[in-house]
């Protein structure tokens, strides 16, 4: 082994890393270090590797910039914005020869993600478009509302993950962001105009490799994003005005923000000199109202829509058993005893790993409603289960191999 002097930085830092050949430059590691994971695009050297019982991404880019980028990242997962997880950053670097290389940032694999190339060329439907930039839309918003500002948003700097029947959007690149107190529209506008420039300009290479659908309309795709983020920027950050008889609205736009999946940590409420009219200026702090309650009551960490879904349910199984004045936490006990764990486990276990068990769960459900309105009766969920395995998930492919594939390998395995 050649002499280094490696210097790791992690908040929990792991010495088999050090097993790793840092002396070897990125682009040059050994197949039998490599996870089997197809690279995506990056302007730099990305590889993965199996290590420590996780796929762990590892970056090769210049030492101050991946101080900087480590740093934001743990800020946006300290703050619970959806981003990579950032492990650390490794200096001091050097060839057999003594030849400097470049510092790296490692962070973990996003499981179960999909880069935007597998999803807009594979079996597009003509929604798929509009729920990807819906979910790009929410994650630039909710990057504002932290005070971020991207500086290089792009679906190339994006992973998606499905939720639901949308999908949930993740910050994959965080060097050329910035952490302020709070962005000027300036900045705003600035980050969503590269936006829609970088989402046409993609798209339009896509075209070009004949990889995407004629039908699809690249420019109307990228205007897309800038009217979704303004509606979304509007619907949470706009005072409302309203006369003191009405103060019901109070509590339906509270109920309005919570919909849209985000939380409202201060709300002030302002009345004129002689309280005929009432102005509420809401302050939303964080997206995540239905998966945070999930969590609360039952312990599992899910999609914002997915959360949504599974609640829905509960309260139906809460309905179903008359425990309506039950406490909610045993009740929702019971439900993942008695509902979501066994539906999980009748999926084989060779097939679980297709979709995360959320989603499974979600789409299960889906099937029994569409079986049952085809057989015109209730279908039992054990049965739907058995039937989703038979007749969908035995011919969906493996999305947590998906990583990066190049469109063409992505058909294939469809």
């Amino acid at each position: 082994m050649p002499q280094q002097n490696l210097q790791i930085t992690a908040v929990a830092p792991d010495p088999t890393l050090l097993d790793l050949p840092w002396h070897v430059p990125l682009a040059e590691w050994p197949d039998e270090v490599l996870a089997a994971l197809p690279q995506g695009i990056s302007r730099h050297v990305v590889r993965f590797v199996n290590h420590g019982g996780r796929v762990l991404a590892i970056k090769e880019i210049g030492e101050t910039v991946a101080y900087r980028e480590y740093a934001l990242l743990r800020q946006l997962h300290r703050i619970e914005v959806p981003s990579v997880v950032p492990v650390g950053v490794i200096t001091g670097r050097s060839a057999p020869d003594g030849e400097r290389l470049e510092a790296v940032l490692i962070t973990e694999h996003l499981p179960f993600s999909l880069p935007y190339r597998a999803l807009f060329s594979q079996d597009l439907r003509p929604d798929t478009a509009t729920r990807l930039i819906d979910a790009l839309a929410v994650l630039l918003v909710r990057l504002h509302l932290v005070g971020f500002y991207w500086g290089d948003v792009s679906l190339s700097n994006t992973l998606f993950r499905r939720d639901a029947e949308t999908f949930a959007a993740y910050l994959v690149d965080a060097e050329t962001g910035d952490m302020h107190r709070t962005l000027t529209k300036g900045q705003r506008s600035y980050d969503v105009d590269l936006a829609r420039t970088n989402i046409i300009g993609e798209l339009m290479d896509l075209a070009a490799g004949e990889l995407l659908d004629e039908d699809v309309d690249e420019v109307s795709i990228g205007d897309a994003l800038v009217e979704r983020y303004q509606e979304l920027w509007a619907a949470l950050t706009i005072s409302e005005a309203f006369d003191s008889e009405e103060r019901w609205r109070v509590a339906a736009r509270i109920e309005r923000l919570n919909d849209l999946g985000f939380d409202v940590g201060e709300l002030e409420i302002t009345t004129d000199i002689d309280g005929t009219k009432v102005r509420i200026q809401p302050k939303v702090v964080d997206a995540g109202h239905h998966s945070r309650r999930l969590l609360r009551l039952t312990g599992l960490d899910v999609q914002e829509n997915q959360a949504r879904r599974m609640l829905n349910d509960l309260d139906s199984f809460r309905a179903a058993t008359d425990r309506q004045n039950d406490q909610e936490q045993i009740v929702a006990h019971a439900w993942v005893r008695q509902v979501f764990r066994p539906t999980i486990d009748a999926v084989p276990r060779e097939m679980r790993r297709k979709l995360e068990p959320a989603q499974l769960f979600h789409e299960i459900l889906d099937h029994r409603w569409f079986i049952s309105q085809q057989a015109q009766r209730d279908i039992p969920l054990p049965e739907a289960a058995k039937s989703y395995v038979e007749n969908v998930l035995r011919h969906r492919p493996d999305e947590d191999a998906l990583l990066g594939l190049a469109p063409g390998e992505a058909e294939q395995q469809s």
